[in-house]
């Protein structure tokens, strides 16, 4: 008997690409989605959907309740560091709140195990290459709020059984990522720059540190974790990392190929982590963790999926404090 697999997020990136990855191995995949920051043409057609806000306790409860899933993949999340001091109560309903109705479902309807992506927000500045050993250390509501609910897990465990697997991915790539959002996944947000023929925009002096992962790399070892590693935690991600400068400039000549000729454009530096990027020897040992990303080659497969969507509209946040906010985010 095939087992019931509920992911969280399924019009985004992760769930998007994991809930093909599953059913095209049989599984039955249940899909969760409030159309906020993903798009309906990003779900798999071989999936169950619901566009349903995981705010809505009893329309959760209710989708767990019909449908009894095995496990339970969390994806669905508001990642934007940057933006969450402005958003904080947005951000902690969605990433916080909303974990919550997830994680008393779980519980509720005896769910074998949940996997819950964290972010690699949660250790701050640090002292990359981050290890899941050393102090977590968040520096804004976002991060904040996913190091919550990894520690509502554990409680939840040892109330309740509830098994569960953290992992912590940072800056991941690919087909089915929202380049529309002004606001987050800035590969996208190049790549949806160039296809207007608007400059690259980089904040500050570019020399930030970040390593970008395609998600292809990510289906294996997501799957590994239904079954194996109970209350374990794992970085996953590229080892190789770039500056915002070295990227743009990938993202630049990757357009040129297309016939889109960019510039890149500074603008004024945001309260942000300098240099971020973890250590993914744990992954490597315990997953089988294999990343081969190759960047350039990433964003290629991103732009010909891109050039097949509509161009749809940019919008600004509703945003909860404007003081601070900066220049490039004032409507």
């Amino acid at each position: 008997m095939s087992k019931t697999v509920l992911i969280t997020g399924a019009a985004g990136l992760l769930g998007a690409n994991l809930s093909r990855y599953l059913t095209s191995k049989g599984y039955d995949v249940v899909g969760i989605d409030n159309l906020f920051g993903g798009y309906s043409s990003s779900v798999d057609p071989n999936s169950t959907f619901y566009e349903t806000d995981l705010n809505d306790a009893p329309a959760v409860n209710q989708i767990f309740n019909d449908h009894k899933p095995d496990y339970v993949y969390h994806f669905a999340a508001y990642a934007a560091e940057g933006l969450s001091p402005y958003i904080r109560s947005f951000n902690y309903t969605n990433n916080l709140v909303c974990s919550s109705n997830v994680i008393n479902a779980c519980i509720n309807t005896a769910v074998q195990k949940i996997i819950f992506t964290s972010s690699m927000a949660v250790y701050g500045e640090g002292n990359p290459p981050f290890t899941e050993a050393q102090p977590q250390t968040p520096e804004d509501p976002y991060g904040i709020a996913k190091y919550a609910v990894e520690m509502d897990l554990k409680l939840a465990h040892d109330h309740f059984g509830l098994n569960y697997s953290v992992v912590r991915p940072h800056n991941v790539v690919g087909i089915y990522q929202n380049i529309w959002d002004r606001y987050r996944n800035v590969i996208g947000i190049w790549i949806r720059q160039s296809l207007n023929n608007e400059s690259l925009t980089i904040f500050g002096d570019g020399t930030q540190v970040r390593a970008f992962s395609d998600i292809s790399f990510y289906m294996k070892p997501f799957e590994q974790l239904m079954t194996e590693h109970n209350g374990e935690t794992f970085n996953i991600g590229a080892d190789k990392y770039w500056t915002i400068n070295d990227a743009a400039q990938a993202v630049q000549s990757v357009a040129a190929e297309f016939g889109n000729n960019v510039d890149l454009v500074h603008l004024e530096k945001r309260n942000e982590v300098h240099t971020a990027y973890s250590d993914h020897t744990k992954a490597k040992e315990l997953l089988a963790f294999d990343d081969k990303t190759d960047l350039k080659a990433t964003i290629r497969e991103m732009y010909n999926w891109a050039q097949s969507q509509p161009n749809r509209t940019v919008e600004y946040f509703d945003y909860e404090i404007e003081k601070n906010l900066y220049s490039f985010w004032k409507k």
